[in-house]
C-alpha cells in the first residue's frame, strides 16, 4: 500500500514540474523539462532514504518556480532560479558536481546567432 501511496506522490510531483515549466521561456522550458525527465529515470530504482532527499527537492524546485513564475513576481524581479547554497557543494558527489558544471554550461552558453553577436 505504502508503495502505491508513494508511486502516486512520484506522479504527481512530476506532473507539476512538467506544468510550471510551461511558464518558462522555450529554451529553458526544454532543458528543465529534459534534465526533470532524466532525473526522474536515474532516481526511479534509488533507495527510501535517497528517495525521501530527491522528493524533497524536487518539491522546493517545483514550489520555488510556482511562485517566480507567477506574473506579478516576474514583472518586479524579472529572474528566475535561485543561488545554490555553496554548503550543499560539500555534500554532492563527484559525479552530481560533473552534472552541475554541465548543466551551468548548457544554460550560459549561447542559443542563436543573435546570442552570439552580443557576446562579441
Amino acid at each position: 500500500m505504502a508503495s502505491l501511496e508513494h508511486a502516486a506522490r512520484v506522479r504527481r510531483l512530476y506532473k507539476l514540474i512538467f506544468r510550471v515549466h510551461r511558464a518558462l521561456p522555450p529554451e529553458l522550458r526544454i532543458m528543465g523539462d529534459n534534465y526533470a525527465r532524466d532525473e526522474f529515470k536515474r532516481h526511479k530504482k534509488c533507495n527510501p532514504e535517497e528517495a525521501k532527499i530527491f522528493l524533497n527537492e524536487w518539491t522546493d524546485y517545483a514550489i520555488t518556480l510556482a511562485k517566480q513564475m507567477k506574473p506579478l513576481q516576474q514583472v518586479k524581479k524579472k529572474k528566475v532560479g535561485e543561488y545554490l547554497d555553496p554548503q550543499l557543494l560539500d555534500h554532492m558527489t563527484d559525479e552530481q558536481l560533473v552534472q552541475l558544471y554541465e548543466l551551468h554550461k548548457a544554460a550560459t552558453e549561447p542559443t542563436s546567432k543573435s546570442d552570439i553577436e552580443d557576446k562579441k
